[in-house]
This record gives C-alpha cells, sequence and structure tokens, in this order.
C-alpha cells in the first residue's frame, strides 16, 4: 500500500503541493457541478454517489460527499493506518469546500455549461483529468472510493487499479436503475476513459504500472523507503559502469504512477545524483500485480 509522503510543513515544496491541490480541487468541482451532475452522470467516486442523490432527495452534492469522505477517511486510517497525511484531508475538505461554492453561490442555475450530454462528457473528462493530475502532482489522493478500493486490496490482493476500476463502475452503473436511462453509464466511462489519458499526460507517463531502475551509492536509504514508506518490494542487482566499469548497486521496482511521483521526490532529496529510469509497464504479471 503506497503511503502519501508528507513534506517538510510550510516548506516550498508543501507550499507548492497545496497550490496543486487547491487548483486541482477548484477544476475538479466546477466540472462536476457545471458539466456532469446536470446530466445526472455518475463518474464513480463518492462524488458520482453524490449526483445520484442529489437528483433523487435534493441534498446538495457536497453535503452527501461530506458524509461519506470523512467516515471514510476516519475508517481507512484505522484500517490501514496514518497513510493519507495532511494534503489527502485537505484535497477533501477543498473539494467538498469548492462544490459546495459553485453548489450555493457560482453556479446555482443547476444548468449544464454545454447543452449537450456527450460534449459535456468529453470536456469533463478532459477537465476531471487535469484536475485529479494536478492533485496526484502533489502526492496526494482525493480519497473517496480510493479508500475503499485501498481496503479491499488489503483483504483480496486484487491490483489496486483493478480494484479502483470495479468500485467505480459499480457506482457508474447505479444511475441506471436510479434514473432509468442506460445511456447514462456510457457517458460516464467516456469520461473516465478521457480522464485516465489526460492523467497519464500530465505525468508524463504512460499506463498504470511503471518500471523503475535506479542506481545510487545511496541504495540502502532508497531501498529502505521503498519497502517501509512504499510497502513496496523489488529486486538489487549487482551491476558494472561501462566507462570506468566500477562496480554499482541497481534497485529494480515496479509501482503505480502515483507511487512513482512519491519516490522521484525522495530520491531528489536522498541523492540528487541518482540515476533513475522510469518506463511504461505494458503488462505486470506476479505478486501484488495480475496473476500469472
Amino acid at each position: 500500500m503506497s503511503h502519501i509522503q508528507q513534506d517538510k510543513m510550510f516548506s516550498a515544496e508543501w507550499w507548492k503541493a497545496i497550490g496543486y491541490i487547491t487548483l486541482g480541487s477548484f477544476i475538479f468541482s466546477m466540472t462536476i457541478v457545471m458539466f456532469v451532475s446536470p446530466f445526472k452522470i455518475a463518474p464513480g467516486g463518492t462524488y458520482g454517489i453524490g449526483i445520484v442523490i442529489s437528483h433523487l432527495f435534493g441534498w446538495k452534492i457536497s453535503t452527501v460527499v461530506a458524509f461519506l469522505d470523512w467516515p471514510l477517511l476516519l475508517i481507512g486510517t484505522l484500517i490501514l493506518g496514518p497513510i493519507f497525511g495532511f494534503k489527502t484531508a485537505y484535497a477533501t475538505a477543498a473539494g467538498i469546500g469548492f462544490t459546495w461554492l459553485f453548489e450555493t453561490i457560482l453556479w446555482t442555475s443547476g444548468q449544464p455549461l454545454i447543452d449537450d450530454a456527450l460534449l459535456s462528457s468529453i470536456f469533463a473528462g478532459v477537465l476531471y483529468g487535469v484536475a485529479m493530475g494536478i492533485i496526484f502532482k502533489s502526492k496526494a489522493t482525493s480519497g473517496g472510493s480510493d479508500i475503499i478500493s485501498m481496503i479491499l486490496h488489503k483483504y483480496t490482493h486484487l491490483s489496486l487499479g483493478k480494484l479502483v476500476l470495479i468500485v467505480d463502475s459499480i457506482i457508474t452503473l447505479i444511475t441506471i436503475p436510479a434514473f432509468g436511462d442506460w445511456k447514462l453509464p456510457c457517458y460516464a466511462w467516456i469520461l473516465i476513459f478521457i480522464q485516465s489519458k489526460i492523467i497519464d499526460t500530465i505525468l508524463n507517463e504512460e499506463g498504470y504500472n511503471k518500471t523503475v531502475m535506479i542506481i545510487s551509492d545511496k541504495y540502502e536509504e532508497i531501498r529502505a523507503f521503498i519497502l517501509k514508506d512504499l510497502d513496496r518490494g523489488g529486486t538489487l542487482i549487482d551491476v558494472k559502469g561501462l566507462y570506468q566499469e566500477q562496480e554499482r548497486k541497481m534497485i529494480y521496482v515496479v509501482l503505480n504512477r502515483r507511487e512513482v511521483e512519491i519516490l522521484k521526490q525522495e530520491i531528489r532529496k536522498i541523492d540528487p545524483k541518482a540515476f533513475v529510469n522510469v518506463t511504461g509497464a505494458g503488462e505486470i504479471l506476479g505478486n501484488g500485480f495480475r496473476p500469472l
């Protein structure tokens, strides 16, 4: 289970992360209220549940999400340990706060910005992806259904990416019995597909899983961080430099895209001169990933 790394409080990196989260949460909330909710599209997560309940019972989306996200954050902390940290709590609060702001003050009409469900889904996918990519850049998570997936991952050992997809797909499908319109999950799947591609673009990588090779004189510190903080395994390989034929150690590890961002930040602190090669992993089979 990937821990959410904490930057030093009030450092330049910390403020930069807070800025990313604030911007990402603002774009995310705007997308929910102005593009997604008016068409009753539920693109997974607690916000998807909030949209359904909002249309069925007239509650504000922000109210529903607040009742879901904070207990989930508490339950996740009790079951998984204190891995979420201040930034995830702030991302949760910012998302709820900005959604309330749009619902109550900035966009009270409840009408879509674009009066076409398909176009709105496409634009929402782009904006949603930008928002989540920015939040991932800050090494935070938006909580919600991610926490449910993490808990299921602990007990089922299915891949986290697959569990997120399953949980979000179930939430997306509840719009059919709720509103009697089979087109709604289709719009949501278009949104989710575009969102995933935009997130990959923002993180400058392709695919969910990444192969990382690291050569550093401080490999023991990096190894300890991968094992203890990221809770990931890996392989330590003896290598020899091509030019001076110097004996070195290389760490080989497979991570998801958010864990890669956390690891890169930590390596920069431990050894700025380290050599790091990150490549997209087309297919990963074995323990912790897809069964062979």
